[in-house]
């Protein structure tokens, strides 16, 4: 994450402030361009994306549609992805729409809220740092996901994505809304609170899994993503509980002596415990303390067609979903 706000308040100095719209401030015809980093992030950190890659996508769709795109949107707002699409954004002179495709972030390109939506994932444009260009037109969201991935990972594991480019009348009802003035919110709830990790939990709604040190840390790049396991030793009032998660990506599920505690689709977050900064999977490291929070997803992953799209057992997990709110009701 901090790579991607690195290069967006680089690209504001540079380039202008960003300004920010809603889904009804664009026209019906209006394309809107959903862009993502795609692969390992722990490859991301070193092979930072350059300014051609969105130029030359943005590019590649006015081909391809007769027109430019009109705004950028996050396709998660999640991770480097959730902020880095500000200085995409102003590196094409474009709006940034509040919206998302996912309300979090998902490692998989159909795990988009336009696909749960029923729209077609019949175009995927990608760039690298090479200045490779590929168009893809796959047969549905399944198959997006299989090229695509095979394609970053000849780019070394890591590329620029546009995925689902859409027209604003086609975005409405298959979009999140809202998302970029909710991660706005929060960051101004927490900067400068005299407890910020009590000001995250409070703006979230979530639920304090555990707070304590992490003490083992497993992680391997293969396929394109980035998978292991985090374990986490209870200090203080939790000392003598442990707590592992699940990692793809992203933190998939949290587990107590064996019961889980948090599932995908919900979120689970580590956080540093002082500052209420979030972590990411690949920048977990041994000896960290860390706070984990749990909370409810957007009520799109909990219909049947998105529990099948991002659920535990799209993961491979052998788990029927149950919502965090139930699972931590107890303690």
């Amino acid at each position: 994450m901090r790579t991607g706000s690195l290069a967006a308040v680089r690209a504001i100095r540079e380039y202008g402030e960003v300004p920010l719209v809603e889904l009804g401030d664009l026209a019906d015809d209006a394309l809107i361009l959903p862009l993502s980093g795609i692969g390992a992030p722990t490859v991301s950190h070193e092979m930072i994306h350059s300014e051609d890659e969105p130029k030359r996508i943005a590019e590649e769709v006015e081909r391809l549609f007769g027109r430019p795109p009109s705004a950028v949107m996050s396709s998660e707002i999640g991770g480097s992805n959730g902020v880095a699409p500000v200085a995409w954004a102003a590196q094409l002179g474009l709006p940034l729409l509040d919206a998302d495709g996912m309300g979090r972030a998902f490692p998989e390109v159909q795990m988009v809220s336009m696909y749960v939506a029923g729209l077609p994932a019949d175009l995927v444009i990608m760039s690298d740092i090479a200045g490779n260009v590929v168009t893809i037109r796959p047969v549905d969201g399944l198959w997006s996901e299989r090229l695509a991935r095979a394609v970053c990972v000849a780019a070394g594991s890591s590329a620029l994505m546009a995925d689902y480019v859409l027209t604003a009348a086609r975005a409405r009802g298959a979009v999140i809304e809202g998302t970029v003035t909710r991660a706005l919110e929060i960051g101004r709830a927490t900067e400068g609170a005299a407890d910020p990790l009590r000001a995250l939990q409070d703006r979230l709604g979530a639920v304090r899994l555990i707070t304590g040190k992490l003490t083992d840390v497993e992680r391997r790049t293969t396929g394109g993503f980035v998978r292991g396991t985090a374990a986490i030793e209870g200090t203080g009032d939790d000392r003598g509980r442990a707590l592992t998660l699940e990692l793809q990506n992203e933190n998939l599920v949290a587990a107590e002596n064996g019961q889980v505690r948090a599932m995908v689709p919900d979120l689970v977050t580590v956080v540093d415990t002082e500052t209420a900064g979030a972590i990411q999977t690949e920048s977990l490291r041994y000896g960290q303390r860390v706070t984990v929070l749990a909370w409810p997803c957007d009520p799109l992953w909990r219909t049947p067609k998105g529990l099948e799209t991002a659920g535990p057992r799209a993961f491979g997990y052998e788990l029927d979903y149950v919502p965090v709110e139930e699972l931590t009701a107890h303690g």
